[in-house]
């Protein structure tokens, strides 16, 4: 005779990663965070950020993104005609678009993947 296990009622059936954060959608791919640009909003440097390109950005929406070439994770800010991508860190300015800029969207960061492993 024993204890019936208290967590029983709250356990869930096997969780599929490629279900949940829809990894084997043709317009979702994995990029790893570069910078600490973005702690704020919890994603740091070697994090790995599911991305979809299927998803229209958005003020406010989170994406990876390229200015002139240059490669941006940032907050994307959309407000009375400015553009601009925001840093989520006191490390970072904002990076403002100008009208000579050339902005390129790539999608919108859905989720962030984090590794506790202890690094030896």
């Amino acid at each position: 005779m024993g204890f019936p296990n208290p967590a029983q009622d709250h356990l869930e059936r096997q969780i599929s990663l490629d279900d949940l954060l829809r990894l084997r959608e043709p317009s979702v791919y994995l990029f790893k965070m570069g910078s600490d640009a973005m702690t704020d909003a919890g994603i740091f440097a070697g994090d790995i950020c599911v991305v979809d390109r299927a998803i229209n950005p958005v003020h406010g929406h989170i994406v990876q993104a390229s200015v002139n070439g240059e490669p941006f994770c940032r907050r994307l800010w959309l407000t009375g005609g400015e553009v601009k991508l925001i840093s989520e860190s006191p490390k970072g300015p904002a990076r403002y678009i100008l009208e000579a800029d050339e902005l390129q969207v790539f999608g919108v960061v859905t989720y962030s993947v984090r590794c506790h492993e202890a690094k030896s």
